[in-house]
């Protein structure tokens, strides 16, 4: 039987309209589905439903996909930055390597580039770990042992904060201290076990590998982490009796775990949908820890470049020396994108102007206004729903005899001989209800065609009349005398309303 979530990715991958063809296919044939085949389509119809409906989290995913295709073929051109040269195993790395993989919190994927070739975490498990520490342990327990507090420093400095403790689980002193909370009365072999069985569920069971060669030359060049140890030890940073070697052993180990972009993206949708993996179902974290750890990403997650990239950005995200950016667009999806060429500050030059540009053109941004952010899309809008916010905002400003509501509207270029489902325009609203104010600005204003029919086969007088609105009525006879269906289709096509209309609106 294929299992539930091959069939969860592949209808998140399908356009609706080939899911339609094949059942369509299928009951033309006279075919039967087979039972594997029912149970599993049984066991996913939300999700096909959702897929008929379009109500995915971003409806139009082909097109949306296409403008992330564009901005990543822009940020291939790029050629700055350089491969991190400090570990040897990573000095290997080809500066060539570009790929960008997302996944949405309903299991939609894409992927562009090289997103199939292995790669270590590296600083990118920092916010993986703490999730998990405080998932098992509590938020309260976690903060005992490190803070909160971007630091203002290197990742990788000898600094604590004012209370003795690591400034934020997102510098290397934070990580060493993480990674000695975990499963303290477990052996080094079975803490590893615990956490990587953690990431496995929140890759949704896809790829997770282990690079010994990574891992053992970090051990062999990872003097300025033996110094943090010895200096957290010193300093008494660890629980009682935690072993500050094993501690170092384990983050080693957990920088060494190799995903590729695909895996990666369904971690870090699991971080935007709450805790909950996409690709299964299953609740891996709890929401507290999803909700820390976006909190910390998007303070220090991108090393001394964190201020500005929340300025910018303003997104969750972490880097790593791998070349790796982890990014969460919370509630909607998560990004992997993978370039080893890091810039000075040590994050990926192709990862960091690829948020960027993704975020100019989406109203991603933590702080984007959703309501009048116009110059930006917005991928989450269902097809029309902005046209039909706007026939019922027009219509009812008309039944209301809202004015002003109707001049807001009409200045900002709002077609306003739209129809509703009976095909009743402004204008019909307004001359049913008696609001002469209204039909005279709609007539004298905005130069609205009176003669449109509404499936009753009444034009704006009928309502007028039928109603005994005697004033609207003059209002709609004399403008009809005076109308010109020609001058006004003309002035339509030329996409503008005349300055002397614009100033009487004023």
């Amino acid at each position: 039987m294929v299992p539930v979530q091959v069939i969860h990715q592949r209808v998140a991958c399908c356009p609706v309209w080939v899911i339609c063809s094949s059942t369509l296919l299928l009951r033309d044939r006279n075919e039967s589905l087979s039972t594997s085949s029912l149970l599993c389509v049984s066991r996913n119809i939300v999700l096909l439903t959702q897929a008929f409906r379009k109500k995915f989290v971003i409806p139009d995913f082909e097109e949306f996909t296409s403008h992330v295709d564009r901005i990543f073929e822009e940020a291939k051109e790029l050629t700055g930055g350089k491969v991190a040269a400090y570990i040897p195993q990573l000095a290997k790395s080809n500066p060539d390597l570009w790929g960008v993989s997302l996944c949405t919190v309903d299991g939609q994927r894409h992927s562009v580039g090289h997103t199939k070739i292995p790669f270590c975490l590296q600083s990118c498990v920092k916010p993986l770990t703490y999730a998990i520490s405080i998932s098992t342990l509590g938020t309260d327990y976690v903060h005992k042992f490190v803070g909160k507090e971007p630091s203002g420093l290197r990742y990788n400095k000898l600094s604590l904060n004012e209370e003795g403790i690591p400034h934020n689980p997102m510098v290397n002193a934070g990580a060493i201290v993480v990674s000695s909370l975990i499963k303290m009365d477990c052996n080094k072999a079975e803490k590893f076990d615990f956490v990587l069985q953690y990431l496995n569920k929140m890759a949704g069971n896809e790829y997770m590998g282990f690079s010994n060669a990574t891992f053992q030359s970090e051990k062999e060049t990872g003097d300025r982490n033996y110094a943090i140890g010895y200096y957290l030890k010193e300093k008494k940073c660890f629980p009682k009796g935690v072993d500050m070697m094993a501690a170092l052993d384990l983050y080693f180990q957990l920088c060494s775990v190799e995903v590729t972009c695909e895996s990666g993206s369904v971690m870090a949708a699991t971080l935007a949908n709450g805790g909950i993996c996409p690709i299964t179902g299953e609740s891996v974290l709890s929401a507290e820890a999803v909700r820390n750890t976006l909190s910390l990403m998007h303070s220090c997650g991108m090393y001394d470049f964190s201020g500005q990239f929340a300025f910018h950005v303003g997104l969750p995200a972490k880097s790593a020396v791998s070349g790796a950016i982890l990014l969460v667009v919370p509630n909607i999806m998560g990004m992997m994108c993978l370039s080893p060429p890091l810039d000075k500050l040590g994050n990926s030059y192709r990862g960091v102007s690829f948020c960027q540009k993704l975020v100019s053109l989406f109203n991603f941004h933590n702080y984007d206004n959703l309501r009048h952010c116009a110059r930006k899309l917005d991928p989450r809008r269902e097809v029309g729903e902005v046209r039909n916010k706007t026939v019922v905002n027009l219509l009812f400003a008309a039944y209301s005899g809202d004015v002003s509501a109707l001049r807001r509207f009409a200045l900002s270029a709002m077609d306003m001989e739209q129809k509703d489902c009976d095909s009743r325009t402004a204008l019909h609203v307004a001359a049913a209800e008696g609001h002469a104010e209204v039909v005279k600005f709609l007539t004298e204003a905005c130069k609205v065609n009176p003669f449109v029919k509404d499936r009753w086969g009444n034009i704006p007088l009928d309502d007028a009349v039928q109603f005994n609105h005697l004033e609207v009525v003059k209002l709609l006879q004399d403008y009809q005398d005076s109308y010109t269906p020609s001058e006004t289709q003309a002035e339509a096509a030329a996409g503008a309303l005349s300055k002397e209309n614009l100033e009487s609106m004023v």
